[in-house]
């Protein structure tokens, strides 16, 4: 399989690392710098594409300075321990709330294997090994990093994970977004929301979205998958599916607290975004894999319950 990169913006390459072997699942990007850096790693089944990548792209073991996370979900980070010992001068940036689990990832590893099964946890993520502790770095809220002719600063952004940030470039505008806004498939004109348990949490999530679009990005790269430039269309659309899936879910669990019935509204829902043909299918796939309406129902029914249990009002 050979690489595929592409140039996003001024400085910046987008490497497709092949999640389970599968093209257009997961980006990474590369950011050209006196102190390269790389956003994003994909799963412990990326390690090999994406190492191809930087090879090809000129960077040599000893050349990336810097591995930042947005998070910790192991299609944007399982591959990072493996990566860091491939790179053995990077330094691994992540929100404080993740750093334990990259020393220690196994309550990660287990946590995802329960969600997906053992036979698909090996096949689309693969392993994951521990960051040595003292190659880990907490990037914090507001703060910034120097690469040498470019920066690149944290903005905590919770609601899709209590350990998300986005990412900004001082040199382009362009906003990594992580999943803050869900998950985009570039053949389609659909914006998927990512609200998987445990926890997802509407207000923040979307108190998140408009801190992203507060900072005038030019720019907003998803993590899966690519370039969006329509920053304001593709914020209101985030905020109004967001809301629009927390109220299906809301009114489904006022008539059934049957699982299987209430991810069955909200695939109904869903199918309204309905193409046809088989790139269209492979594309909707991808969304399956990525963002499943059945993971997205389960995360919204969590975060609902736990409203009532506090008796917080109901969401916005």
């Amino acid at each position: 399989m050979e690489p595929v990169t592409f140039i996003v913006a001024p400085g910046i390459t987008a490497i497709d690392t092949f999640m389970g072997g599968r093209e257009r699942y997961t980006a990474a990007y590369l950011l050209e710098a006196g102190e390269p850096a790389l956003i994003e790693t994909g799963p412990g089944t990326s390690v090999e594409p994406v190492t191809r990548a930087l090879d090809e792209l000129g960077i040599a073991p000893r050349a990336l300075a810097h591995i930042v996370l947005t998070h910790i979900h192991l299609d944007h980070a399982g591959g990072v321990g493996a990566l860091a010992a491939a790179f053995p001068r990077a330094s691994v940036w992540v929100h404080e709330r993740g750093a334990r689990h990259l020393a220690e990832p196994a309550r990660l590893v287990a946590s995802t294997t329960r969600v997906y099964g053992a036979d698909r946890m090996a096949t689309l993520f693969g392993p994951m090994e521990p960051v040595p502790p003292d190659r880990i770095r907490v990037f914090g809220d507001g703060a910034s990093m120097d690469l040498g002719g470019r920066s690149l600063t944290a903005l905590d952004t919770p609601g899709h994970a209590p350990h998300h940030l986005a990412i900004v470039d001082s040199a382009t505008g362009v906003v990594f977004t992580g999943d803050a806004l869900g998950i985009h498939v570039p053949a389609l004109p659909i914006l998927r929301p990512a609200t998987p348990p445990p926890d997802f949490d509407l207000e923040a999530a979307v108190a998140s979205i408009e801190r992203i679009r507060s900072v005038d990005p030019t720019t907003l790269l998803f993590a899966h998958f690519g370039p969006i430039a329509d920053v304001d269309r593709t914020c209101d659309l985030a905020v109004r599916q967001l809301r629009s899936w927390t109220r299906t879910v809301q009114r489904a669990m006022e008539r059934t607290d049957d699982p299987d019935q209430i991810v069955e509204v909200l695939t109904r829902e869903a199918a309204s975004e309905v193409v046809t043909g088989a790139e269209a299918q492979l594309d909707l796939d991808r969304l399956e894999t990525l963002a499943g309406i059945r993971m997205n129902a389960l995360g919204i029914m969590r975060y609902l319950t736990q409203r009532v249990e506090r008796g917080s009002d109901q969401p916005s």
